[in-house]
């Protein structure tokens, strides 16, 4: 029993007590204190107060957001269906929440699949006009546990050196040997599997890509990889995480936008971006989603996706379904801010969707530019190397199908002005 009064103290007074002695840091973390090192380019920053990350959003309504109690225009979300405050999309998460609860406390091989997981996978294989789906709990954990489990020992992925990554780390558990290939160049691309055609003739071989590039929101040669994995008997995985619901007919990604309706074995993506939720998906045919269904660790050994992001993902896809306008919105939007920052002289690299990136070029450049922006009321993302080149710094602006004209114009005036102020208009530009 647990003991009373004077015996509790006295009880409580014999427990060991926990020893403060200063005790050597294991070289280890050695790193970590070279990381805030006076002369590393974090610490820099933080004490110029240019540190962008992880800075606290206080609300986000979409297209505005309030941060240190300011109110300002979102120009960094991926949220492209600006679904992520729709009343129907939240109502639809609260209705999940009461029936379900807020989380499936085990992994879908187990305990952990609901009859929505099923709906959703079902919906996704029609919508994507595939046999099979089968849901992961994060994108990043999509493409990593697809990859693990279909790429082995002998074979062969060819991986572009643009791919997010969560294809990188995919590629690196995996025991299949990788090739990484120059950004969309298949010539060297169709070199390489011509090489391997003649000296590894029985190896299992892969072909993976972004759909859309997260970066550079350029499209991938999509006609061209699917010839290329024909003729030379390679399998295609797409990851379209920033292509499903922005780019081609419905919204349904980078191979629909090309009109291609075959040839792309598996096709990736995510939940975070125009689903205005989390997780991620696989379809394919059904031998093949079932094979990763059993042997994906990043599926059997991870908890399922909780009631109320499936049900987000539902309500997302029948909006989606039920206003092609907004798809549609979401392109001549992207196409005024791509004109617009030419048309300043900006350098917009070759931007071809809703992602459009802004060349600063030098590092500190870059931070201040997203300083001043923000403090001008722009929220964007900055992205230095090495997610970016050397020397190609730069602010990744992303829209969605909310944005108002007045906010678009507000954030091409903020450019325009900042730009002007660090003489990046006409220099990085690329004017029309």
């Amino acid at each position: 029993m647990m003991p009373e009064g004077k015996n509790k103290l006295e009880a409580l007074s014999k427990v060991p007590t926990v020893q403060t002695a200063v005790r050597k840091v294991p070289g280890l973390f050695d790193k970590c204190a070279r990381f805030l090192d006076p002369g590393e380019i974090y610490k820099q920053i933080k004490e110029a107060g240019l540190y962008p990350y992880f800075r606290p959003i206080e609300r986000n309504d979409g297209t505005r957001a309030i941060i240190n109690g300011r109110e300002i225009i979102m120009a960094g979300s991926n949220n492209y269906l600006g679904l992520l405050s729709d009343p129907r999309v939240k109502e639809a998460a609260e209705k999940a929440i009461h029936q379900y609860g807020t989380g499936c406390t085990g992994s879908r091989f187990l305990n952990g699949t609901l009859d929505i997981h099923i709906d959703l996978e079902e919906r996704l294989a029609r919508f994507l006009g595939r046999e099979a789906c089968v849901l992961f709990s994060t994108g990043y954990m999509t493409n990593e546990g697809v990859l693990q489990a279909i790429a082995g020992k002998g074979d062969i992925i060819f991986s572009d050196k643009d791919n997010h990554a969560c294809i990188v780390a995919g590629t690196k558990i995996s025991l299949a040997d990788t090739i990484r290939f120059q950004h969309n160049d298949t010539e060297q691309l169709a070199r390489l599997l011509e090489k391997s055609r003649e000296e590894r003739p029985d190896a299992g071989k892969l072909i993976v890509s972004d759909g859309v590039f997260s970066m550079s929101g350029t499209i991938a040669r999509i006609p061209e990889l699917v010839e290329l994995a024909d003729s030379y008997g390679a399998a295609l995985l797409l990851d379209d995480a920033h292509a499903i619901g922005v780019i081609g007919p419905g919204g349904r990604g980078s191979a629909a936008h090309f009109g291609i309706h075959s040839g792309v074995h598996l096709t990736t993506g995510t939940f975070s971006k125009s689903f205005a939720s989390l997780g991620g998906f696989c379809v394919g045919d059904h031998d093949i989603i079932d094979y990763i269904r059993h042997t994906s660790s990043t599926h059997i050994f991870s908890a399922s996706m909780p009631p109320a992001n499936v049900a987000t993902v539902l309500a997302c896809l029948d909006i989606l379904e039920q206003e092609p306008e907004r798809l549609e919105r979401l392109w001549e939007i992207s196409d005024y801010m791509r004109n617009g920052f030419r048309d300043a002289g900006l350098n917009v690299w070759t931007s071809q969707t809703p992602i459009i990136p802004v060349v600063a070029g030098k590092l500190r450049a870059c931070f201040e530019i997203w300083r001043d922006l923000l403090e001008e009321g722009v929220f964007v993302n900055p992205i230095v190397p090495p997610a970016v080149p050397k020397g190609q710094s730069l602010l990744r602006t992303s829209y969605m199908a909310t944005h108002t004209n007045e906010e678009l114009d507000f954030i091409l005036d903020a450019f325009r002005r900042i730009g002007r102020k660090y003489g990046i208009l006409n220099v990085n530009g690329q004017p029309s």
